[in-house]
């Protein structure tokens, strides 16, 4: 009897110290710009090619894929993170996709690599697009009302085998409001903004006859 009756208590403290054990933390949702295109689209074929170099990000996020925002009522110049969200890659690499794609619905864009070994089309190289991004995060004005924030500065130059000729640089801008105050909205004020600054930046190099 003695010995049953330890068994149990010796069970009921195994019992005890499972359920003390500390839970694993919930999983972080993870989020993107959608899938992009359905189908591919051919540039056409008398578009002038472009190289689009790397995109740089903001030295304090660098290789970060935290989704960040602003309380712009309390500290405006604080970043802070979500805990539970995050982006699948670092957001100067969604950009870098997003723009390949919207940018290769009008002509061929090319990497570094690929401008390497690139030859010289009726005389000249392909221009070259530096783009950094300066600012991505959702900015909450209040408690309730919040934006995704885009920011990037554009630097076209025009490639030659003596160096790169400056053409044209610009900062682009652009605000969406976010459907809801959370990691949710603004992943998606942020997706749509990205999209918006991609046509924008297509506009800016035909007018420059690139």
């Amino acid at each position: 009897m003695y010995i049953a009756r330890g068994f149990c208590l010796l069970f009921a403290a195994l019992l005890a110290g499972c359920s003390a054990l500390p839970e694993p933390p919930p999983r972080a949702t993870v989020y993107d710009f959608g899938p992009g295109a359905a189908q591919a689209q051919p540039a056409p074929p008398d578009a002038p090619p472009l190289v689009l170099l790397d995109v740089g990000g903001a030295a304090a996020a660098e290789g970060s894929s935290a989704l960040l925002y602003r309380l712009a009522y309390a500290n405006a110049q604080q970043l802070l993170p979500y805990s539970q969200a995050r982006w699948s890659q670092p957001p100067a690499q969604l950009l870098q996709q997003a723009l390949r794609e919207r940018l290769g619905r009008e002509r061929i864009v090319l990497s570094a690599n690929q401008a390497a070994v690139q030859q010289p089309s009726q005389g000249r190289l392909p221009s070259v697009l530096r783009v950094q991004l300066e600012e991505f995060s959702q900015v909450f004005s209040s408690a309730q009302d919040s934006a995704g924030v885009v920011r990037l500065r554009a630097v076209l130059a025009d490639a030659a085998m003596t160096g790169e000729t400056l053409v044209a640089q610009q900062v682009f801008v652009a605000r969406r409001p976010a459907p809801s105050a959370d990691a949710a909205g603004g992943a998606r004020a942020l997706a749509e903004a990205t999209a918006q600054l991609a046509d924008e930046l297509a506009a800016w190099l035909r007018q420059q006859g690139r």
